[in-house]
């Protein structure tokens, strides 16, 4: 696996950016960590929303702040992956959705950057002083489970979710 990096979306990604959410939308792949960019009328509204979406003071109701990362291979610059950082939990993410959501286009698969996008998100959580972080994610998702474990996550149960069950791992920090 080359090098990869976690860097906020700016303007300069925008082409990155909506050729990741093509590759996504051709293989008809969940986009899970990207806060919504599939929903996204375009690049600039939905950078606003991350914008927005960073702070508490400016949050959409219902939604918790989160920090949104690009996971870019050092090497070449090229988007690998994009992971979504929730600062703490509601309802909703504590029993579903986790602290982190995260996903790697299909094109670079297979080749451990899922893991370290992980690793490095959880560094990030402990810079916000989250303690226990809860990752989740469908039991027919193997590869996620695996990448999950491989950081530290213990299964604490597994719930229905619609026709889905949801693994739920907490990580210790």
């Amino acid at each position: 696996m080359e090098a990869i990096k976690l860097v906020l979306p700016t303007k300069e990604h925008e082409t990155q950016v909506m050729d990741y959410k093509r590759e996504f939308e051709m293989n008809g792949d969940s986009m899970d960590g990207t806060a919504g960019l599939q929903n996204a009328p375009n690049f600039d509204e939905w950078l606003k929303a991350l914008e927005d979406n960073s702070r508490e003071e400016t949050v959409r109701p219902g939604l918790v702040p989160a920090s949104t990362f690009l996971a870019i291979r050092e090497i070449d610059n090229r988007l690998v992956g994009m992971v979504d950082i929730r600062h703490r939990l509601n309802d909703h993410l504590f029993r579903i959705g986790g602290h982190i959501g995260y996903s790697v286009r299909k094109s670079e698969r297979r080749k451990g950057y899922a893991k370290e996008m992980l690793r490095l998100a959880l560094e990030y959580c402990r810079s916000l002083n989250i303690q226990k972080v809860l990752v989740t994610c469908n039991k027919n998702n193997i590869a996620s489970a695996k990448t999950i474990i491989a950081n530290g996550g213990e299964l604490e149960n597994e719930i229905p979710n619609g026709e889905k069950i949801v693994q739920r791992y907490w990580i210790t920090l």
